[in-house]
Parts: C-alpha cells; structure tokens; sequence
C-alpha cells in the first residue's frame, strides 16, 4: 500500500524561506508589511514545494475567520453552561463569533455537528464534555477531525477523549476520590452512587475514583448500589427513586455531577426526607446555583469557565507536533448537604 505524501504546511514554507510563519502567510496572501523582493521569493518557495494555501489556516492567520465551534453534551446543564461563558469570554476578547452546538452525548449527533461546523469554516472546533469509553464510537469523528486539521483548522477538547488532539483534562478520579473519602470519613457506610452512562470517559474516571476511596478505607466497593440514569436533572429524579424503592437503608448518596444532585434533592424533598438529617447528598463540578441550593451542595469544584477558556485558547495557537495536555485541578467544598448517619444507624455500623 502506498505510502499517504505528507500534508505541506505553511510552517513547511516558512522553514524552506527562511521566514517566519507571520511573514509567509502575509507574503502569499499579499498583505502589505513585506517588501515585493521578500514576498516573491517566499511564493517561489511555495511553488516549488507545491504548496497551497488553504482556506482555513490562511483565514485564520488573516483574521478573516471569525467565528469557532462549540460542541457541548447538554445545553441546559450548568457545566456546560460555565463552560460556554469561558469559552465565550475569549471568543468575545479575540474578535470570534462562537457557534454552539448541542449533542445529546450521543456520538452519531456529535459527528453530525462536527460536519456542520467543518462545513461552515469555522477556524477552530473545541468539543467539550465527555468522550467515550470504547474509542470505536469516536473513530468517525477523529476521522472527520483529522481531515479539518489537515486542512488547517484547529481542534481541542475538555475531558478524556480517543481523539489525538489538545486536550484540557479536569481531575475526574482524583475529584471522586475526594467527594468519597469525605462522605466515608463521616462515619457513612451505607452509600449509593449515582451515575450517568457508564459509556462516558467522565463516569468511568470519577466512579475508578470513588472505588479507589473505598479500597483505601478497606471497603468493598462491588457491594455499594450504583444507579444508573440520564446524566442529568431528570435523570437524578428517577434515581431517587429508584433508592428509595430498592435502596431504603442508605445513609449517604454520591452523585456524580450537580445536575443529577439536585434532581435528587428534589426528590427527597417531596418525600419529606431530610437532607442531611437522613440522608446526605454530594455532587460533583460545583455549578453556580450549588451554594445557593437549601441545603447547599456539598460537591468537587472544577473550574469550569477556566476550562472552556483554556480549551479555546488552546484551539486558536499554533498546531503543536504533539498533542497538548492541560490538567485542570480539583477542590473538595463542603457545604450543608453531608452530616454525620444518623445516630442509630451510626451505633448499628461494624
């Protein structure tokens, strides 16, 4: 099979020139800033290289692409939503319209809307939320991705993805970690956890995290109830649920976002159950309204419109041979929903 001839880039132009990448691409674009002499040995450079400019690397470089994508799971979730409100902070510093496009998490809707975005020429693509779990589900779209940034478009993504491209990488496991270390060191051991698909990179990572907890305590974990639901407010609603029919005796549950969290609250709420006189409750991301939430959410904070920042920050600088990685910490923030079990089931623990 024969070999694919490497992509030329503009970078490539510049090296053969002896320019920088400023001076090549004003030379081919015929801006002015370059004298006639400099800028037509830079085009005989690239004639000789075979190059061609390209519509998305030269816009960009122009400043004439204005607008870059935004590929969110949820629109409605508060994660997504203090993702966005960084993402648009630069978007508005930069002089860039910000498309928003909303998946569903399913990865059939995420491929559609990256095609739609390549196909408005957009200049940059950040994807933001969870990738998958099986990496198969994620090869169409690297595909896709793969394509654009040959083409001169850029790409990054927040969270744990299978897609070869900068990355800015929240402390999921370490954050499960935390929220689980904090609930069992009050005295808690009947706990559920509950989940969103386990399909999802985020809810592998965070529950490995969690169970890291409990095998550090000397604890089982394969004996702690895990509901699975929609990974958002509805979703937290039929967990509830689903623990108080199944799952009466627990003292403490685990979600693993903020959104399920409340809906949970919600639902103990209705119910006449107090939180955390009966049962405490803990989060994870750390949305605006979880302090403002009665009680208020004990959760992980993440930074998540530094996030979204950082990821189209990193989506507009210049490609990198290697893909780029940003680890983004993690803080534990207790609040009033967790207490101590109730004494008498206190007294019952081994």
């Amino acid at each position: 099979m024969a070999e694919r001839p490497r992509i030329l880039r503009l970078k490539d132009v510049a090296e053969h020139a002896g320019v920088s990448i400023a001076t090549a691409s004003r030379s081919l674009s015929g801006a002015s800033g370059v004298s006639e002499t400099l800028a037509e040995r830079v085009r005989e450079v690239a004639r000789q290289l075979g190059y061609t400019a390209n519509p998305h690397a030269r816009s960009l470089a122009a400043g004439t692409s204005r607008s870059v994508g935004l590929v969110v799971h949820e629109i409605g979730d508060p994660y997504f939503t203090e993702i966005a409100s960084g993402a648009l902070r630069v978007g508005a510093r930069e002089g860039l319209m910000v498309q928003i496009c909303h998946t569903g998490r399913d990865p059939r809707q995420q491929l559609a809307q990256v095609r739609t975005l390549v196909a408005s020429r957009v200049g940059a693509i950040v994807i933001a939320g969870s990738g998958f779990v099986d990496a198969r589900l994620q090869v169409a779209v690297k595909a896709e991705l793969q394509a654009y940034r040959a083409a001169g478009g850029r790409v990054a993504v927040i969270g744990r993805h299978h897609l070869g491209v900068d990355a800015v990488l929240p402390e999921n496991a370490a954050g499960g970690r935390a929220i689980a270390e904090h609930v069992l060191a009050q005295g808690h051991r009947r706990l559920a956890v509950v989940t969103g698909s386990r399909a999802l990179t985020t809810i592998a990572d965070r529950i490995g995290g969690v169970a890291a907890a409990f095998g550090a305590a000397g604890l089982d974990f394969a004996t702690v109830p895990q509901v699975e639901a929609e990974f958002t407010r509805a979703g937290g609603k039929v967990a509830a649920q689903t623990i108080l029919a199944q799952h009466p005796d627990v003292t403490a549950v685990l979600a693993l976002n903020d959104d399920m969290a409340i809906g949970i609250l919600s639902v103990f709420r209705s119910h006449g159950i107090a939180v955390p006189g009966r049962i405490s409750v803990a989060g994870f991301d750390d949305v605006a309204v979880a302090q403002d939430l009665a009680p208020s959410l004990t959760t992980v904070r993440l930074p998540m419109s530094e996030m979204g920042a950082l990821a189209l920050e990193l989506a507009l600088k210049e490609p990198s041979a290697r893909p780029r990685r940003r680890v983004i910490g993690h803080g534990l923030v207790v609040r009033d929903s967790t207490a101590p079990p109730p004494a008498a089931v206190a007294s019952e623990r081994p």
